[in-house]
């Protein structure tokens, strides 16, 4: 349907024109160009990564990172479990097995007792696992000083899937930066967007030039087009590198307006009993991608977001949980009963950052009458 008020709309900064108009003027519209490489210069700049990679999506960044890592069928990988589908899909492509961990309560992220639970498991049999990606949900960074330990105790590598976090930082640092590979999402809901796409990030230059390869069809050096491994068509556009640059010099303003929207909603509900909103643990500042809370029971938050629905206003469910999907429903899970009740009662509000005060206190009311 369409809405008055949307959950996480696009947000131009009007200076995407500028580096678009140079493509077009330069002719350079295919999926090469100085657009593409300014853009993997400047986040890196932004970011703190050495390296970064332009993709076509987030989710083609995940799966390469599989592959540069040498995740092949039959191995493990251990994957948060509230996060959206994306997330885990690419370990199927790659012919891997998927377990899934479940979340803490404070960050809803991975939880690190059972992630080791898990690591342990796999490792009595024999199978330890071969990657762990760990997501930083709706923008909040995980608890990485646990889940990094873990991951060189047990020598595995990470893989940190910031899709939702760009511009969130853990003690001073931009998500993204932590694991061996990071990934970006630029999909039109994110903080900023390039239409669609994405970005893989590494210190490595190995595992970069390797993803470069493969997402340009694993060409080989020769001069005619020479291919001794499957390889994909994962690179970015030029034109679409250019509205990112337009987009990335306000990364700062949008982090600060999706702040202030988190800000506003507390300011209207943060007394209102039973509501608990997704919590910062000690270092973290998220870029509060969306706004999500939970609710005293599931029905409420049914009826709150069928309420807002009804009158032009897009809210959202907290995404379910991968172990609960139909398709993943046979796999390995360990974690216990948080990631379900967040799934159950949880909402996840309008949280744009050209939202104003007026829509934010109509959402609000809606939201009070609704549960008085």
């Amino acid at each position: 349907m369409s809405y008055k008020i949307y959950l996480s709309p696009p947000h131009m900064s009007g200076r995407e024109m500028k580096y678009i108009q140079e493509a077009f003027d330069s002719n350079w519209i295919a999926p090469v160009g100085p657009n593409i490489d300014a853009f993997e210069e400047e986040l890196c700049h932004y970011t703190g990564s050495k390296y970064a990679l332009a993709m076509s999506s987030g989710t083609a960044a995940i799966h390469l990172a599989l592959k540069v890592l040498g995740v092949e069928k039959g191995d493990i990988v251990l994957c948060q479990a509230l996060t959206f589908v994306a997330t885990a899909n690419p370990i199927m492509y790659v012919g891997a097995t998927p377990a899934f961990i479940g979340s803490e309560p404070v960050t809803w992220n991975m939880c690190p007792e059972a992630l080791e639970d898990a690591i342990r498991h796999y490792v009595r049999f024999n199978k330890k696992p071969k990657a762990i990606i760990v997501v930083h949900l709706y923008g909040m960074p995980a608890m990485l000083d646990e889940i990094m330990f873990l991951c060189k105790k047990y020598d595995i590598p990470l893989i940190e899937d910031a899709a939702e976090a760009l511009g969130s930082e853990y003690k001073g640092r931009k998500v993204g930066t932590f694991g061996d590979i990071g990934v970006l999402s630029f999909n039109g809901n994110k903080i900023i967007t390039t239409s669609g796409g994405g970005a893989l990030l590494s210190d490595n230059k190995s595992y970069v030039e390797k993803a470069a390869f493969l997402a340009t069809q694993a060409r080989d050096r020769a001069p005619h087009y020479e291919h001794s491994e499957i390889g994909y068509n994962y690179r970015m556009s030029n034109v679409c590198a250019g509205i990112g640059r337009g987009q990335l010099e306000v990364i700062g303003d949008r982090v600060k307006q999706r702040r202030a929207v988190f800000e506003l909603y507390i300011k209207h509900l943060g007394a209102c009993q039973g509501m608990i909103f997704q919590q910062e643990s000690a270092g973290s500042h998220s870029n509060r991608w969306l706004t999500s809370m939970l609710l005293g029971e599931a029905a409420h938050a049914e009826r709150v977001r069928h309420q807002l629905q009804s009158v032009g206003i897009e809210a959202r469910p907290v995404w379910k949980p991968m172990h609960l999907q139909p398709l993943y429903g046979e796999c390995d899970f360990f974690g216990g009963h948080v990631s379900e009740p967040l799934f159950q009662n949880g909402i996840c509000l309008p949280s744009g950052s050209g939202l104003s005060h007026e829509e934010i206190a109509e959402v609000c009311g809606m939201i009070i009458e609704c549960l008085v």
